[in-house]
């Protein structure tokens, strides 16, 4: 049985279904607390009776040994009588905590702050909130006072104050300095000791407009730490202080609403409709400039820019103008990260125009132009079968490199990604193709294509779960996202955040938590490409990986990826014939960022049904990935290694 206990508050036992364990009298708890307190060494039977008795009754040893008999109980209570205990184990001459140390709400907390440390921001700041959500009061809660409980407890209460500085600090980073305000006003409040937390306060309310207030904070800190403390004010808070008063730009936040920045863009954009006749193909150039800018705003801008898109190429077309109509098509360079289009429909209608346009094209000149429908036809013909888009983008890249233009070779090579899912195993690849859209993009100033590279690079080192390298590019992406206002980059970055997690072994409902708070950035985002059926797969990636029974709800939205999970959904409801049909009846999955992924849940159902036919194909298709981890080429989720399946798949086909 696993017992989970907590020790951020007053001590506190629970089973698997979450519900309280009854831990009897004071001292039966003051055992158990002792134990837990030691961390896995053995705490002597003398000592245990000194720790729990001021003045120890006669049969103090005794009385002990039916505490520990009562504990085992109420912790293993499907142990058998005189069975091996698991929990409390007796060593020599002591006992013994040896639950496992994520059982403990203390380990947990300690495990989640470290994580932290190397998480972008967005995930960081998730982290740090469930960690300290952990907390139910002081560690130790009822025995804090004990002399053998004090060191520990002192020890957690100071991470717990050092975790609250690393999220403030996190909100600061990424311009919400608003809201780690009351947070470190009541940090201060009751920890006035601690100068970090001054100078986060100080810093918030300068960053927040509130540079009198941040002065008065930190004169408030001085009469703290020198009247009442006989300290001396540290280097951070004097320097901070002499930054705020020479009004330092470093310590500025980003603009906000009626900002100088706002007032610039209503004077431009209500002189350009004074001056721009409504009828001039530049008002249409420039409104694909505008649709771009939209775009990458995410959310609605997306949304409307998706939908004003065609309509702008098909007024262009009313031109009869092929030049004019490839400027419209080919302006609209806006990054793609994901293979699966928003709207497959307009896509098509894309591709077509786009054909339309190059074969109206005079065939001398206007390279640059064909380049550009051409990088146009392979980004939106991603996930397709068709060579077409395979061809375009090669096409595309060939006539960029001649050309010399970074701009136009950073579009060709978007192409070429997502062209590059038509077969799995390609992470290398990719990884190669990333790194050159960085550097390109760095050098010449293209800081859209710059967060691409970063995403690209992301992607390909989780998919061979390097995660130090894809922390490097989430980290980088969160920078950029911010620098360049670009929200769209912390929804991958929070997806990321939970494949972390995954990938670094942490419980499976710590993971699930996190796909589903993941999950939650979608909404919104204007993306559904991305989010249909994603969250649904990333929770049965956890129950393949850890080879629990698949349960999900009937209602359950899969999206555009049923057809690949319906043999397992079918098979776990017992209809073996609906989901051996299923099977049959499948065509290959698409080719997309999740291609690997729904081969490896397609697999599973095969073995389980014998369908040695449908077995073979996917080995066939997994092959090329075997030193992969299935799915986490997407930066979400994770079924763990390919290999595992196929060594599934190649064991039932030789039984």
């Amino acid at each position: 049985m696993a017992v989970e206990l907590g020790v951020l508050g007053p001590l506190t036992a629970w089973n698997t279904a979450g519900e309280r364990i009854a831990l009897k009298g004071p001292l039966h708890q003051r055992v158990l607390a002792r134990l837990v307190v030691a961390r896995g060494r053995v705490v002597p039977f003398t000592m245990m009776v000194d720790d729990l008795w001021t003045v120890p009754p006669s049969r103090a040893v005794g009385a002990l040994r039916t505490f520990i008999g009562d504990l085992r109980q109420a912790l293993e209570p499907e142990r058998a009588p005189r069975g091996q205990a698991h929990l409390i184990v007796t060593e020599g001459s002591g006992y013994a905590w040896r639950g496992a140390p994520e059982s403990i709400d203390a380990e947990k907390f300690e495990q989640a702050i470290e994580a932290s440390r190397a998480l972008p921001h967005s995930g960081a700041l998730k982290t740090l909130d469930t960690a300290l959500a952990l907390w139910r009061g002081g560690a130790y809660a009822d025995f804090g006072e004990q002399h053998w409980a004090w060191a520990e407890s002192s020890r957690l209460q100071e991470l717990r104050l050092l975790a609250m500085e690393m999220r403030a600090q996190r909100l600061l980073d990424v311009g919400k300095a608003r809201e780690a305000i009351p947070a470190l006003n009541a940090h201060v409040g009751e920890h006035p000791w601690r100068e970090e937390g001054w100078r986060l306060l100080a810093l918030a309310l300068y960053q927040s407009s509130r540079q009198g207030d941040a002065l008065a904070v930190l004169r408030r800190s001085r009469g703290k730490l020198v009247g009442e403390l006989g300290l001396t004010p540290g280097n951070a808070l004097r320097q901070l202080e002499a930054d705020i008063l020479q009004q330092d730009p470093r310590l500025t936040a980003l603009s906000g609403p009626g900002s100088a920045a706002g007032r610039v863009w209503a004077q431009a954009t209500a002189s350009y409709n004074e001056n721009m006749a409504v009828g001039a193909r530049g008002r249409l150039r420039s409104s694909v400039d505008l649709l771009r800018s939209l775009a990458v705003a995410g959310g609605e801008g997306l949304i409307a820019a998706r939908r004003h898109r065609l309509e702008a190429i098909l007024a262009a077309e009313e031109f009869g103008d092929a030049e004019l109509t490839a400027r419209v098509i080919g302006a609209y360079d806006v990054p793609a990260i994901w293979t699966r289009a928003d709207d497959a429909e307009q896509g098509v209608r894309i591709v077509d125009a786009a054909q339309r346009t190059l074969s109206a094209l005079p065939l001398d000149g206007h390279d640059d132009a064909r380049a550009r429908l051409l990088a146009t036809i392979a980004v939106e013909s991603r996930g397709t079968t068709t060579l077409r888009g395979a061809e375009a983008a090669a096409q595309a890249e060939r006539i960029a490199r001649r050309q010399e233009d970074p701009a136009l070779l950073a579009f060709a090579l978007n192409g070429v990604f997502m062209q590059s899912f038509r077969c799995a195993g390609q992470s290398q690849m990719r990884d190669k193709l990333g790194t050159e859209l960085v550097v390109l993009a760095t050098r010449h100033g293209l800081p859209m294509y710059q967060i691409l590279g970063r995403l690209i690079g992301l992607q390909a080192r989780c998919a061979v779960g390097d995660l130090a390298g894809a922390t490097v590019h989430a980290t980088e992406l969160d920078r950029l996202g911010q620098q360049y206002d670009s929200p769209l980059t912390a929804v991958f970055t929070t997806w990321y955040s939970a494949l972390f997690l995954a990938m670094s072994g942490q419980p499976r409902d710590v993971v699930a938590s996190a796909y589903r708070e993941a999950a939650s950035h979608l909404l919104g985002a204007g993306m559904p490409g991305v989010s249909a059926g994603l969250l649904p797969l990333a929770l049965l990636s956890l129950t393949v990986a850890h080879g629990d029974a698949v349960d999900f709800d009937p209602g359950t939205d899969w999206g555009p990826y049923l057809p690949w999970v319906q043999p397992l959904l079918l098979d776990a409801k017992g209809d073996r014939s609906a989901a051996m049909d299923a099977l049959r009846e499948m065509q290959d999955p698409p080719s997309d960022h999740l291609f690997e992924a729904l081969w490896c849940f397609v697999g599973v159902a095969a073995v389980n049904l014998g369908d040695h036919r449908t077995m073979e194909r996917a080995r066939a298709a997994l092959s090329p990935a075997a030193g992969e981890l299935a799915g986490a080429g997407t930066g979400m989720f994770t079924l763990g290694p390919v290999s595992k399946f196929l060594d599934q798949l190649s064991a039932a086909l030789n039984r």
